[in-house]
């Protein structure tokens, strides 16, 4: 099974392809759709759903996982990040590639086993499950392949359970 992790974001937007193989990890490709603050938003958005879609064209994923908006005191960063998600969802469902979505909790229970870990454990972890030579950077990619690695368990256990989701 082939999972995308996505980390949305409208200056960084982490990306991560992780293939499960048995009970067998391993990353395909990872990196970051960036934007420069100078573009005009809608810009910024085609960009992001373009580098998206280019993804799911060329690794042909099972399914992609995408952390759910985590509201915090900027409202307007949340405003920007939900419209990345919107733009992201939108690949996600031209493409017809299954979709799951995680809270920031949910992938720290996956990756790490405790909700509340922090950044540099789910670093850690995500680069040890991995087998990785070096530490994922910008956090965003780290996050995103958390998210694919959760993405993987979630699904691999819901069809081990038979669980449609």
């Amino acid at each position: 099974m082939l999972a995308l992790g996505i980390d949305p974001g409208t200056a960084i937007c982490g990306y991560g392809l992780v293939e499960l193989d048995g009970s067998r990890l391993r990353a395909i490709t990872y990196g970051a759709i960036q934007t420069s603050p100078s573009y005009k938003l809608e810009d910024r958005l085609a960009i992001i759903f373009d580098g998206i879609s280019r993804l799911i064209q060329q690794y042909k994923p099972d399914i992609a996982g995408v952390e759910q908006l985590f509201f915090n005191k900027n409202v307007t960063t949340a405003m920007a990040v939900g419209q990345a998600r919107g733009v992201i969802l939108l690949a996600i469902a031209q493409h017809n590639v299954q979709l799951s979505e995680f809270t920031p909790l949910q992938v720290k229970q996956s990756v790490v086993g405790y909700g509340k870990a922090t950044k540099e454990q789910v670093i850690y972890m995500t680069q040890r499950l991995l087998n990785l030579p070096d530490k994922p950077h910008p956090d965003d990619v780290a996050d995103a392949l958390a998210i694919a690695i959760c993405t993987t368990h979630s699904n691999h256990m819901s069809s081990r359970w038979g669980i449609k989701q």
